[in-house]
């Protein structure tokens, strides 16, 4: 595994990080137990990952910290996040300690590495920076947590828009950024402000359903060359991925996702999803192998490289 500096932080994280959230959930979303998804968590730091993400609104904070029980706690970043609302309502101010301190409880530990307001609407910012990171910061002086992050709505928000006020302002450690082989939008619209400005970057949406589903897929090409937003001559409709499979190139699509995600000068580790042992050694066996040729990362930039209305769910 390979480490990097995840910008302003400081800290040496695994290019290929666990998220606890997704349709996955380790594995809780379909039949996995607390306890085997707690060993999905164990054994991604056997294989060196050592950034683990998850979220209130998931339900894995304690299962996060039941993973890491017998990891010890220098050795591992903690991600999680705060949600803006409750039923649709914004939650006051007041009260964002207590979620703190139920998320150290969850996790059963003292402090939180990166702390991130969570899935923040482009129509929420202004309020998150008012009323929020005012309480952040007190949080990082009493030593609950130590830098702070914001993650899109990336579902709802593919073109960045809440971003695009977020990279305005200096308060931002880290940024979770959806960014994948079909929008690669980020790489002008975030990423040349966080690396200006030294922000972390998690990268989310490396792979969903499309990039993992060929009639996913199809159907997002499809959609896509319907509305005009894809040349149909530089695009198979059926099969519009394969070039990159091929004997110097990527093993499958979804190596050349992680791989394609994992070198996007910018981002610093890339969060995956999973809840079975093989698909995490594997995935994290792309995230060490080498770039793609670049022939075929041109083909990528040339193809999707003005999409910003899908995220590969």
């Amino acid at each position: 595994m390979d480490y990097v500096t995840l910008g302003r932080t400081g800290l040496q994280v695994s290019v290929m990080s666990l998220g606890a959230g997704g349709s996955s959930r380790l594995g809780m979303q379909t039949i996995k137990s607390e306890q085997e998804a707690a060993t999905i968590v164990a054994k991604a730091i056997e294989l060196g990952i050592n950034l683990i993400d998850t979220a209130e609104a998931y339900g894995t904070e304690n299962v996060v910290g039941a993973g890491l029980q017998h990891v010890p706690r220098e050795s591992v970043y903690i991600s999680t996040k705060y949600s803006l609302q409750h039923n649709k309502v914004l939650k006051r101010p007041e009260d964002y300690e207590k979620s703190v301190d139920q998320s150290l409880s969850n996790l059963k530990t003292d402090y939180i590495d990166i702390y991130h307001l969570h899935g923040v609407a482009a129509d929420d910012y202004a309020y998150a920076v008012e009323h929020l990171v005012p309480e952040m910061i007190k949080m990082q002086e009493k030593g609950k947590i130590r830098f702070l992050g914001i993650t899109e709505a990336f579902g709802s928000d593919p073109a960045h828009q809440m971003l695009h006020q977020a990279i305005q302002d200096d308060c931002w450690d880290v940024m979770m950024v959806g960014f994948n082989m079909l929008n690669q939008s980020a790489r002008a619209q975030i990423f040349e402000a966080t690396i200006a400005k030294n922000i972390g970057v998690l990268d989310m949406f490396a792979v969903r359903r499309a990039l993992s589903h060929p009639e996913a897929l199809a159907e997002i090409i499809a959609s896509l060359l319907a509305e005009g937003k894809l040349d149909p001559d530089k695009v198979n409709p059926v099969n519009s991925l394969d070039f990159l499979v091929h004997q110097h190139g990527a093993e499958s699509i979804m190596d050349a996702a992680y791989r394609f995600c994992r070198y996007e000068p910018g981002i610093h580790s890339v969060l995956m999803g999973t809840g079975n042992v093989q698909h995490l050694a594997d995935n994290i066996a792309s995230a060490n192998r080498p770039p793609l040729p670049e022939a075929d990362i041109q083909k990528l930039k040339n193809i999707f490289g003005t999409i910003d209305s899908v995220t590969g769910n």
